[in-house]
């Protein structure tokens, strides 16, 4: 299985990475959603990069056997500027 070690600083980045492992995965958003045990919308709004709550989004992370690791990220690259405003 692949690891991800993208750093991710943006909610819409975070949900490219979820998406990118449910796909990977062969999973659809409803069987994500079924194992974490939590309603479809969740998925949605995590994938979309939309507001929630950390518990869904734990939830999630598990039901993909995914854990988060917290690092110091200091401040962006000039490169990561300009990828997110391209």
């Amino acid at each position: 299985m692949q690891v991800m070690t993208d750093i991710i600083r943006l909610p819409d980045e975070l949900g490219q990475q979820l998406r990118a492992r449910r796909e990977a995965l062969g999973m659809g958003k409803a069987e994500l959603a079924a194992r974490a045990g939590k309603v479809r919308e969740v998925v949605y709004r995590l994938e979309a990069g939309e507001d929630t709550t950390v518990t869904p989004l734990m939830a999630l992370l598990s039901a993909l056997g995914l854990a988060m690791r917290l690092e110091s990220a200091g401040l962006p690259t000039a490169a990561e500027v300009a990828r997110r405003f391209q």
